[in-house]
């Protein structure tokens, strides 16, 4: 396992139990899950490690993933809610009221179908807009950087709050982000002492709405493709893998099961 700066060492990293990780160019490589990332994912979660994807992704996929996949939870629209399986029930935590921020979803996208259609339909919105409970989408793939900034700037001005990946705009209505919710989920769902925090948590990620994650978890690592847009990042990652992607992610989650090893904490993890 190589990184692009200085590898991490055991002793950083030995006592992490819950890994959060962005999804799109995170975990998935040119839209897929590729077999190694998948293995990792059951490697950590053998080896006594809660995985937590924080994504903007929809609820749709949120549901499927804290279904099919060896997850703890998932956070979902870019802190919008918490998903969970509680004896075999999947709940939806939100972060103030389901029911609330679902109508501040629906007034907030007609303003955003307005103001794309006087941009003459250069963007649109995402294809799993239809399984969003309380943000808005819009696929920025293939677009201009310039016409992004642009785009972001007038939802802003709208009293929106937006949020950048790599495949999408996400905006919603709130005073909500990855980190809060991040932050809800370690102290009040998993009952984490916050003076711990530091030391029993990580972070992977490749984009720049990844950055307020970079800045709350010490343990941040960033994908190999997050290089390009290091300058943009208020918080950057404290390492880099050599790797892109899933394949960065396979590299990171064998580095922090190896350093538990090392410390006796991954003894009976196999392999």
């Amino acid at each position: 396992m190589t990184f692009v700066d200085l590898a991490p060492s055991a002793i950083e990293l030995q006592h992490v139990r819950y890994l959060f990780t962005d999804i799109d160019d995170t975990l998935t490589t040119e839209g897929k899950l590729l077999p190694q990332t998948y293995n990792a994912l059951w490697d950590l979660s053998r080896a006594g490690i809660a995985v937590v994807p924080v994504t903007g992704g929809s609820a749709g996929w949120c549901e499927h993933i804290v279904r099919a996949w060896p997850v703890a939870a998932v956070i979902g629209e870019s802190g919008a809610y918490s998903v969970t399986r509680r004896s075999g029930e999947v709940v939806f935590d939100y972060w103030e009221n389901g029911a609330l921020q679902g109508e501040r979803q629906r007034r907030h996208l007609q303003a955003i179908e307005n103001l794309i259609s006087k941009k003459g339909g250069t963007f649109k919105l995402a294809h799993d807009q239809v399984f969003r409970l309380a943000d808005v989408a819009i696929d920025i793939h293939g677009q201009d950087a310039h016409a992004v900034e642009e785009l972001a700037s007038d939802i802003r001005a709208m009293g929106g709050t937006v949020a950048i990946s790599s495949i999408h705009i996400n905006t919603w209505i709130g005073d909500y982000d990855k980190r809060a919710m991040s932050e809800r989920l370690l102290t009040a769902m998993f009952g984490v002492d916050p003076t711990e925090l530091p030391s029993v948590t990580a972070f992977v990620g490749d984009s720049r709405n990844d950055a307020p994650m970079f800045g709350f978890i010490p343990n941040s690592f960033g994908v190999g493709n997050i290089v390009p847009i290091l300058p943009h990042l208020q918080h950057a990652p404290k390492w880099i893998s050599a790797q892109p992607a899933g394949l960065g992610f396979a590299d990171i989650a064998r580095t922090i099961l190896n350093a538990r090893a090392t410390d006796g904490l991954a003894a009976n993890f196999p392999g």
